[in-house]
């Protein structure tokens, strides 16, 4: 079973549009569902996902959740809601009522209110994603050591540049920082996005620094699949991107808890997804 911890769908085309992606981003500007993600996934032994929130529309938590309904593959959302509001809690409370709702991706200021929001989420065993770069690689640090019954996810690898050398000592320094908090956990996403050579390679060797970091701070048990599709594919094909990971875990002889049992237990996602399948129709242009 593989879980891909990290898409987005979207429909510029609705009656209410979508914020994102704007015309001008030719190769996103389409139609993304669930059928065209199973298209592209599925040859690859993808079972199952979970979406990250692509619109600052709070609502469009909901048209993923009545997706969820319809199509099992959706095993998970990470959604929006609006931090530091008063409508904050009132968010969570409804949308934590659907068990495919598990958490959101936000940032705010840990010297406002966010802090209590994301106490609210630790209440309710929600997750926190968030992509720090190195403007909050401190903060970052700080929210985990001062919430420790937060789950916290670490999107697309913190940001680092990856060039095939060892990567910026400064982000390892916080790699290895932030995984001394044990509820802290890392997603292996973005890697091609972060590749210094565009088009990204495709061979594990130039991405291998990078992966030895997070491997000897977060472990076998704390790393999982991320794609980032589909915007992923403006730096390589996804058969690219899973295929690096693949081959680097599966060396290890982890690539079971790599591409599922670690997702399961940060998010909390069901025993036994369903199977995905190739859908019949391709994206729009």
């Amino acid at each position: 079973m593989i879980i891909d911890t990290h898409t987005h769908f979207y429909d510029p085309f609705r009656p209410e549009g979508c914020p994102w992606p704007s015309p001008q981003e030719e190769q996103l500007y389409r139609t993304v569902l669930p059928e065209h993600f199973k298209e592209v996934a599925a040859p690859h032994g993808v079972t199952g996902t979970v979406v990250v929130e692509a619109a600052s529309w709070v609502e469009d938590n909901q048209w993923i959740l009545d997706m969820a309904d319809d199509d099992p593959v959706i095993l998970g959302l990470i959604g929006k809601c609006d931090v530091g509001t008063p409508q904050f809690a009132e968010q969570i409370e409804r949308f934590a009522r659907h068990p495919v709702f598990r958490g959101i991706r936000a940032w705010g200021d840990l010297d406002g209110g966010f802090l209590d929001d994301m106490a609210l989420m630790a209440d309710k065993g929600l997750v926190l994603d968030c992509a720090p770069n190195v403007q909050t690689w401190d903060e970052c640090l700080r929210l985990a050591r001062q919430l420790p019954a937060l789950r916290l996810v670490v999107e697309h690898i913190a940001a680092v540049r990856v060039d095939g050398e060892a990567p910026d000592p400064e982000w390892v320094s916080f790699i290895q920082a932030v995984a001394e908090q044990p509820q802290v956990y890392l997603k292996v996403s973005a890697l091609v996005e972060n590749s210094a050579q565009q088009p990204a390679p495709a061979d594990t060797d130039y991405y291998r620094p990078t992966l030895d970091t997070l491997w000897a701070a977060f472990g076998e048990d704390r790393l999982f699949f991320g794609s980032n599709w589909p915007v992923c594919e403006r730096s390589a094909t996804y058969e690219t991107c899973i295929g690096i990971v693949r081959d680097y875990f599966e060396a290890r002889d982890t690539s079971e808890k790599f591409f599922w049992d670690n997702a399961k237990a940060c998010y909390g996602l069901p025993d036994h997804p369903q199977p995905a399948s190739e859908g019949t129709d391709g994206p729009s242009d």
